[in-house]
């Protein structure tokens, strides 16, 4: 097929479009592969729904090749089967929901879980008719906070989801791995770098879980690996909780006047002025307190106290991913406003917990959760719940209790691996996949039963994979580019060959379209420049900045006899006889999309 540019639906920017921050989004919409219409939402222009297109097929072929079937469901669900299974009310402010004009509600589906389970168990009823796979590509709707970096978190975007109907957790675990090495050989046809995380399973429920992670510095997950092969999502990574210490040597507790000491650097230099010991006191010796606001999906909210040593951070998204599907933010000053006894910069232990006040059920009225690292029996500098004090000496498990513990604690390069395998690396990644074994979380609430061989309903077992089809094109854009403009690989470029026609003489042209219409008919997919009164400069930028991997150049060189063939990646030159050029040029795209496995 020959793309001919002077009736392309496309133009071409010289500058970035303003807003953009990242490579993929600047040079997908100055390459013209998509434009923009509101915040995280982008229309598909043909450039860019031809890479997006061939993406698809790839994975297609993929999940033809373990049996899964594909079908298609509407993007706009009634409120009933998500109402069943309370992702309603779960999904909070993430979910598009609107009402018909008989007031019945809907929504925009940011996954079909509840979809794909009627449709079975509409269809099925007896274990023979499993185990099934079904899968679809599918747009989809979250009302994202904060959409950013064009498709890397866009309100709409385009994913395969598949699902996965067993009658057992045997069946299930093979399900899981067919998914599992599936997703593998799509993103290693794609070559696309990747990592295999350990995840939460969040708002999905389920067991096992494990996402695709594209490494790149601008992503928005932290994962840890650690070098004998440990791999997990920041958020995922739990530690065990440490045996008891003796406290028995420790003295009582006593107060310390800290006069402005609201942060861990000046309580450190004050109890170091006011309080020296034979050891220098220092961050990690301090219990620090930060207090959060959990925002419950039914619009009730409610305060949290988090423990942690001095020493480190709490991480948020490791707290939102312990408290899912709650959303959590720091307390703002009006959530303390009935709460006078929490004095900021010096809350203790006095008022929070079980030893703090508590609700009409005997509930602590602001739970206290401690972090996993911090041992029972160990002793702390904390607030001393007053202006200006602090307390030395407050032992955990002697002088107060907590409700629970929780993995709050951002993890740092160099902590220890969880699983004693060495020292962490910290890194940043795009999740790209992510699998899950559901277990008969769905299958439960919306009764999807079958009879087995003994005649006995059982509940299905299934597994939920999803890829982001819209994002792994913009992974592609970051890693495959350069200062010039993008470099598809050839599996997934636009065409296989860009032939720029540059100078007056009307042999150029009639030369470059007799060479596009030979390389079509030996299959070759081509976008020929023949734009008329544009300067060779301009043409020639264009050929980079729209990617294609290979590039010829009919121009000045045609007086010789040859064409100028180029190889975008490489950057490589060489002149070819046009005699032969049609024929040599399809053979090394031949030979590109073998090697790419096409």
């Amino acid at each position: 097929m020959i793309t001919r540019l002077s009736s392309l639906f496309a133009r071409t920017l010289r500058e970035d479009p303003v807003g953009a921050e990242v490579a993929s989004h600047k040079l997908l919409v100055r390459a013209s592969y998509i434009r923009r219409v509101a915040p995280g939402i982008y229309t598909w222009l043909p450039l860019g729904l031809a890479v997006l297109r061939k993406i698809e097929a790839i994975v297609r072929e993929e999940m033809a090749a373990i049996g899964a079937q594909e079908v298609h469901f509407p993007a706009l669900l009634p409120a009933e089967p998500y109402r069943a299974t309370n992702r309603w009310e779960e999904y909070g402010p993430n979910l598009f929901r609107l009402q018909d004009r008989r007031e019945n509600d809907y929504l925009l589906a940011p996954t079909h879980e509840e979809m794909f389970t009627l449709t079975v168990k509409d269809l099925f009823s007896s274990y023979r008719d499993l185990p099934a796979i079904i899968y679809q590509i599918q747009t989809k709707y979250r009302d994202e906070a904060r959409p950013r970096a064009g498709l890397i978190r866009a309100r709409e975007f385009v994913m395969k989801d598949s699902y996965s109907f067993d009658i057992d957790d045997e069946g299930l675990e093979k399900a899981y791995q067919l998914h599992r090495d599936a997703y593998e050989r799509i993103f290693n046809r794609l070559e696309l770098d990747y990592v295999i995380c350990q995840a939460m399973s969040g708002a999905m429920g389920g067991s096992a879980s494990e996402e695709f992670l594209f490494p790149t510095p601008i992503g928005e997950d932290t994962f840890v690996r650690s070098p004998a092969g440990y791999t997990a999502n920041a958020e995922a990574v739990t530690y065990s909780i440490p045996e008891p210490i003796d406290a028995g040597a420790v003295p009582p507790t006593r107060q310390l006047f800290t006069p402005e000491a609201k942060t861990i650097a000046i309580l450190v230099d004050q109890l170091n002025e006011r309080a020296p010991r034979e050891r220098t006191w220092q961050a990690a010796d301090t219990l620090k307190h930060l207090v959060l606001r959990v925002d419950e999906p039914n619009g009730q909210h409610r305060l949290i106290v988090i423990g942690l040593p001095g020493d480190r951070d709490v991480d948020l998204k490791r707290v939102e991913a312990a408290l899912a599907p709650a959303e959590v933010q720091p307390a703002a000053p009006e959530d303390f406003e009935d709460y006078p006894e929490l004095i900021a910069g010096f809350i203790g232990t006095k008022h929070i917990g079980p030893q703090g006040r508590k609700d009409s059920d005997g509930n602590s009225l602001i739970e206290y959760l401690m972090d996993t690292r911090v041992a029972e029996g160990s002793a702390w500098v904390t607030g001393g719940d007053e202006n200006d004090h602090h307390s030395i000496d407050v032992v955990f498990g002697r002088d107060f209790q907590v409700d629970g513990r929780i993995e709050a604690a951002e993890i740092l390069a160099g902590d220890a691996a969880p699983d004693g395998s060495g020292v962490l690396e910290i890194a940043r990644g795009i999740e790209i996949g992510h699998i899950f074994q559901l277990g008969r979380k769905y299958a439960q609430s919306l009764g999807l039963n079958v009879l087995d061989e003994h005649g006995k309903s059982r509940v299905v077992t299934m597994g939920s994979y999803g890829i982001g089809v819209s994002r792994i094109l913009a992974a592609l854009a970051e890693e495959y580019h350069d200062e010039h403009g993008l470099c598809w690989p050839i599996q997934v470029a636009p065409a296989h060959v860009y032939i720029v026609a540059t100078g007056k003489d009307p042999a150029i042209l009639e030369t470059a379209t007799t060479l596009a219409e030979q390389l079509d008919e030996a299959g070759i997919e081509v976008i020929l420049d023949d734009r008329a009164k544009l300067s060779a400069g301009v043409k020639f930028a264009d050929s980079e900045l729209f990617g294609v991997p290979n590039i010829v150049v009919v121009g000045r060189g045609l007086k010789d006899g040859v064409v100028e063939f180029r190889h975008r990646a490489s950057a490589t030159r060489e002149d070819l006889p046009v005699a032969e050029a049609a024929e040599v040029i399809a053979a090394r795209v031949h030979d590109q999309l073998q090697r790419a496995g096409r």
